[in-house]
């Protein structure tokens, strides 16, 4: 059965009628990687996800799958080991959603890292994450850290160092690796909201779901509950009436996106602000974009917006790294912001808490999964499963595997490894030239979807002649239908920000093409004409939350 919307009643069928092992409510990455780890250990798993898979913090980070340098300044020594060796195994295991980025780190006069310190600290970064020799740290002189980026401030520069991150799709690895999850076996549902628990002699056995589509209430049985609802975490654990002790504090960042015509960055870049915290600035698909704030938060957390207090003080950020640009908001093409779930210290400000994972269990056996960064995702279900096994087997004569996922591709990784990746792209790019499309259009395809290109181009084969009849680009329809028929998409906002990265990164695409992809969905779903104008209305709602921060739109 396709992982496809259009079998929405036959997978609502499934959650009803069986009792699985595990039940994990939250559809981000942390969710994904415990369906994905239980599935590959033979644990009958079943996911829930009130909103788009990914649509909370795992689609709005800096998408960046980085070791943790900025925590060896907390000296969290144990955190940059594991978070350091996880981030090469993400990319192993899908290198067409990671990709080795050289990051420069300048240090100037009287800044956060000095020559000595930064010198140290790299070398301390390169041990403790186990960095290949290649990718091991370089000192730059300042003539050449202006060859590297020749935009940084010169006054006052010291020198820089280079160090290698890697630049992810934070919602398509999410969605990667759920599809993984759902190959191996496990059943997951978006938009399916927990509105209440169940309990059988005090212990939790399931929960009432509610359709977020169709508004139908059903149940859903399991034999152990997994709280991975993110910003929400405590919202279930209110519910199970086991909110207490530690608690979430929600902190948000935000992230502005700027042509290169305007902000021609060549190079990667961590630099400090004027008010002594550190931000990132990335070249991406012709547009640079940087981030991140750290805000308290407590609003809500399904929508949370730019303001121009945000977009200002990261302008302001830029200007002073980068003083030849003179970036004003205008500028700015669009934006994202997040919440970060964090395990709340007393009296920390939001830089300085801990990004730490922890696992706790209630009293009536819900097992609950906050902090933590997507590098870690892996890891963190590995932890969480290793825990549950022990439950499942207590008693039992059942016996299950070991964590397998550590050398097991994600959906699209069957590209032989990273160091087979060029490779396969350019096999792909001859298949593609025969199929009508240019270099670029297959390279462009085989480097996003990695070893699920094949079912790309089976559909370029089968029903080319859709992208004429809704007149759309060859590379959008392909996206689209790919979408559609493998990746659970449901709205047009899911298709142009979860599955294609296209409101952040190519704006001008959304713009000029949404009506055409509505209409293809129309049909695609057979929606009415009242469902038709709502996603017209959604759409262009968030289009316009990208474009302009909250307290500014009062004036469109």
């Amino acid at each position: 059965m396709k992982f496809s919307n259009k079998n929405r009643n036959e997978i609502v069928q499934q959650l009803k009628t069986e009792k699985y092992d595990v039940l994990v409510i939250g559809g981000g990455i942390t969710g994904a990687g415990i369906a994905l780890d239980a599935s590959t250990r033979g644990i009958r798993a079943a996911l829930v996800e009130m909103q788009d898979f990914a649509a909370g913090t795992s689609s709005r980070s800096t998408k960046l799958v980085h070791g943790g340098l900025r925590y060896l300044k907390q000296f969290e020594v144990k955190m940059v080991a594991e978070v350091g060796k996880e981030r090469a195994i993400v990319y192993e295991n899908g290198p067409h959603v990671t990709t080795p980025e050289w990051m420069l780190l300048p240090f100037h006069k009287g800044g956060t890292f000095g020559k000595f310190s930064t010198s140290i600290g790299l070398r301390v970064y390169d041990f403790l994450a186990g960095v290949k020799k290649k990718e091991r740290r370089k000192m730059l002189s300042p003539a050449e850290t202006l060859k590297k980026e020749p935009l940084v401030k010169r006054s006052g520069l010291k020198g820089g160092g280079v160090y290698v991150e890697y630049r992810t799709d934070d919602a398509r690895l999410t969605i990667e690796v759920m599809k993984a999850a759902v190959e191996k076996g496990a059943v997951a549902l978006n938009y399916s909201k927990v509105e209440d628990l169940l309990y059988k002699d005090g212990k939790i056995s399931g929960v009432l779901v509610c359709d977020q589509l169709t508004g139908e209430k059903y149940e859903i049985h399991a034999r152990k509950i997994v709280n991975a609802a993110g910003p929400w975490v405590d919202k279930i654990r209110e519910k199970d009436n086991s909110k207490k002790g530690k608690v979430l504090r929600l902190t948000k960042g935000v992230h502005v996106v700027i042509d290169q015509s305007n902000f021609p960055l060549k190079q990667a870049v961590y630099f400090d602000t004027p008010d002594g915290r550190m931000v990132f600035a990335i070249p991406r698909e012709g547009k640079a974009y940087v981030g991140t704030t750290d805000t308290f938060y407590s609003q809500d957390a399904k929508s949370p917006k730019m303001t121009a207090d945000d977009r200002d003080y990261i302008i302001k950020a830029i200007n002073y790294m980068f003083p030849e640009v003179k970036i004003t908001k205008e500028h700015v093409e669009s934006s994202w912001a997040g919440v970060r779930p964090l395990i709340y210290e007393e009296g920390k400000d939001p830089s300085e808490i801990s990004r730490k994972d922890e696992i706790w269990e209630s009293e009536s056996g819900l097992m609950t999964i906050a902090g933590g960064k997507l590098t870690g995702y892996r890891k963190m279900a590995e932890t969480i499963v290793d825990v549950i096994v022990k439950k499942l087997q207590q008693g039992k004569q059942q016996q299950f595997p070991s964590c397998q996922t550590k050398n097991l591709p994600i959906s699209g990784g069957n590209v032989g490894g990273s160091k087979n990746f060029q490779e396969f792209i350019k096999k792909q790019i001859k298949i593609g030239l025969t199929l009508g499309l240019s270099e670029e259009e297959a390279s462009h395809l085989a480097s996003m979807y990695g070893s699920n290109v094949s079912a790309i181009f089976e559909i370029i084969k089968e029903n080319a002649a859709e992208a004429k009849k809704y007149n759309l680009p060859i590379t959008l329809y392909v996206k689209l239908r790919y979408a559609l028929d493998y990746e659970m998409t449901v709205t047009p906002i899911d298709f142009f920000n979860r599955r294609t990265g296209a409101i952040l990164f190519d704006i001008e695409t959304v713009r000029n093409y949404k009506d055409n992809v509505i209409s293809y969905m129309s049909d695609y779903f057979r929606w009415n004409a009242e469902e038709k104008i709502n996603y017209k209305r959604e759409l262009k709602s968030a289009l316009v939350d990208a474009s302009t921060p909250s307290d500014e739109q009062k004036n469109i």
